[in-house]
């Protein structure tokens, strides 16, 4: 089902006019309207009239997170206080929190972008819908949550944590649709099988997962564990929230972009160069339609990349692929750059560990030393025994050798017994560096 066909199935000529109608709009709005953007513009030689074509928002200077901050809380906004009708915001745990706002016409479109979201995930009008996303100033509870009903589901506001009373509700009010972090969604597998309840059994047919990177390993296992179709989500708060992209469950081979409100570009991370098609690095949006807080050129700092190929699904929208990482998450490994993500898959070959890991860097005098640390699923450590050490040394030796011939490092690899690894009830902590004795949640 194809929620807005009108949308969703122009032609790339079609497309491309719409948003440089918009993408003018937009530009001579926060020209006129904020500072920031205007003092920016100035600075680069730039004005609105200068965008004529779809080609000269390279012309346009970038945004990045630091100028969230720096203009904290709501310098960017274009719009009155008394238009604003909702205000969203990151944690601020790394210092100010990042600060978005949203007209009644902002929530409006961003429940029709989920509603879209949710049909090309495999949703349908009458579907019971468990959200298992934060509500809050986190914008993927109530983002998703709008959506859905828009969409004609019917919502079921459960939030984050207090896993067995999400298994409660998911048996009792038996929902075909689930969104969570993968992560997270794991967890509730695993306290399923605890309580004698097998996963595969439950009224679930497809599950929305995003909000942390993860692998096709990681997909693998989610679908094979409930017997559904897992599909990978985007968005952050300061281009809009969930349902910037999302997956089709026919293909699942790139996330279709909303593209009638988002322009996307991939350019080096380093340079700011605009790369071609296909060609991976940091991920930038241009928001077409917001009114409160729209962004330019905003740099994600997510890994990605483009593809404008019309899709077998019927939709004709741009499509990214799955995100790799972040530019501040990749680990450089004696040299070699490594993102989280590719250990996973490797490690998520393997049937003897369950999908739990963690990345850890230590420091060994003027060195650092990478350690995985992973977990021994429950079948395999009850199928052990006698000496426990020697009984994993194959293994580890296995791991080892493959992780070297895939990434082409060496790391220090920990089997750890069943339940060693803390669970989290949103984002998974996939790296934890101890060289200052502090945590680095990714």
């Amino acid at each position: 089902m194809i929620f807005n066909m009108e949308m969703e199935a122009l032609s790339r000529e079609e497309m491309t006019e719409l948003q440089l109608g918009r993408l003018k709009e937009t530009v001579k709005r926060v020209y006129e309207r904020v500072p920031f953007h205007k003092e920016a513009m100035d600075a680069a030689g730039v004005k609105p009239e200068d965008v004529q074509s779809i080609e000269d928002i390279q012309k346009l200077p970038f945004m990045k997170k630091t100028h969230l901050r720096e203009n904290y809380p709501f310098n960017l906004f274009a719009v009155d206080m008394k238009e604003v009708a909702r205000i969203h915001g990151s944690s601020g745990t790394k210092g100010k929190p990042t600060v978005v706002g949203y007209t009644k016409k902002d929530l409006e479109n961003w429940a029709e972008i989920v509603a879209r979201a949710l049909c090309c995930a495999g949703g349908e009008p009458g579907d019971i819908f468990h959200n298992a996303y934060g509500y809050g100033l986190f914008t993927g509870g109530l983002g998703l949550h709008n959506g859905i009903e828009h969409m004609g589901a019917v919502a079921v506001p459960v939030s984050g944590g207090n896993t067995s009373r999400q298994i409660t509700l998911i048996e009792d009010f038996k929902p075909r649709g689930l969104a969570a972090t993968p992560s997270y969604v794991l967890n509730i597998v695993e306290e399923m099988k605890k309580m004698g309840i097998n996963p595969r059994e439950t009224s679930v047919k497809y599950g929305i997962f995003g909000a942390e990177p993860w692998s096709e390993e990681m997909r693998e296992q989610l679908e094979e564990a409930l017997d559904i179709k897992a599909v990978d989500i985007y968005g952050l708060s300061e281009v809009m929230g969930p349902g910037v992209s999302i997956e089709c469950h026919e293909v699942q081979d790139g996330l279709h972009i909303a593209e009638d409100h988002f322009y996307a570009e991939i350019i080096d991370p380093n340079t700011g160069e605009v790369l071609p098609y296909g060609q991976e690095g940091e991920l930038v949006f241009t928001s077409l339609t917001k009114e409160a807080f729209p962004v330019i050129r905003y740099r994600t700092g997510d890994i990605a990349s483009l593809n404008p190929e019309p899709c077998k699904c019927g939709r004709t929208t741009m499509r990214m692929s799955r995100i790799k990482g972040r530019v501040d998450d990749m680990l450089i490994i004696r040299g070699v750059n490594v993102f989280p993500t590719e250990i996973e898959s490797v490690l998520l070959t393997f049937e003897q560990l369950a999908p739990q890991y963690q990345v850890v860097i230590e420091r060994d005098g003027a060195l650092d030393r990478f350690e995985v640390h992973c977990e021994l699923s429950q079948e395999y450590a009850s199928e052990i025994t006698g000496n426990e050490n020697a009984a994993l040394a194959p293994l580890v030796k296995e791991i080892g050798h493959m992780i070297k011939n895939t990434l082409g490092v060496s790391v220090v690899l920990r089997i750890l017994p069943p339940n060693s690894l803390i669970r989290s009830e949103s984002k998974a902590i996939r790296v934890v560096d101890n060289r200052n004795k502090t945590q680095a949640a990714i």
